[in-house]
């Protein structure tokens, strides 16, 4: 069965004001960082590879190579298909993340059926697909299909956040802050949104 699913505004605005019922750090770091940004995109082939793209680089450094592959015409998945390895490096693939996205052109991942799927459901067929972990596929289930209630503990930001948050003498980790998480079901990609937004909020304050 697929739960709520985050589709504008107002579904934000909704699983806020449950976050900041619900404990009051929550309602501090809402009040700090305001309207919550709805980060959804479309879904499919092209939102997959992009999460790849992400993997352990800088938000730059993701974005030009997003530009390179798409000015190559490698936003596509069956230009994907058929390009070589040195193809898709030289759009500024690591010669790793041009074989994860060659596997995952080739996957035959079914990304209308994905809409239907129950979240779990979803992460366990994505991360079938080489160089797809649970973070790739929790941040595909989040802003690609706008899923309310899958958190990506794995994430150094939302780590940081939360220690910063709730005073936490040390980062979580990734299974303290699962488990720290299921307090805020059932809008835990509504509290990543606000725990992201707040990391930026506290980095700038540190001049990072």
């Amino acid at each position: 069965m697929v739960g709520r699913i985050i589709h504008g505004a107002d579904d934000l605005a909704e699983g806020a004001d449950w976050l900041r019922a619900r404990d009051e750090r929550f309602a501090h770091a809402l009040d700090l960082v305001g309207d919550l940004p709805l980060r959804r995109r479309d879904d499919g082939f092209a939102a997959l590879m992009d999460a790849i793209i992400s993997q352990q680089v800088s938000v730059a450094s993701a974005n030009a190579i997003r530009a390179r592959m798409r000015a190559a015409g490698f936003d596509v998945q069956a230009r994907v298909a058929l390009a070589t390895e040195d193809d898709l490096r030289a759009a500024g693939l690591s010669r790793q993340k041009a074989r994860y996205i060659f596997a995952l052109a080739h996957a035959g991942i079914d990304f209308d059926a994905l809409r239907d799927q129950p979240d779990e459901a979803v992460i366990t067929r994505l991360v079938e697909v080489p160089g797809i972990g649970r973070w790739t596929a929790e941040i595909y289930a989040m802003f690609a299909l706008g899923r309310a209630d899958v958190f990506a503990p794995n994430d150094l930001a939302l780590q940081e956040a939360t220690r910063h948050l709730f005073a936490l003498e040390t980062r979580p980790t990734e299974k303290a802050l699962r488990a720290m998480a299921e307090a805020w079901s059932p809008w835990r990609a509504v509290a990543a949104r606000c725990l992201f937004a707040y990391y930026h909020v506290v980095k700038s304050r540190e001049g990072i």
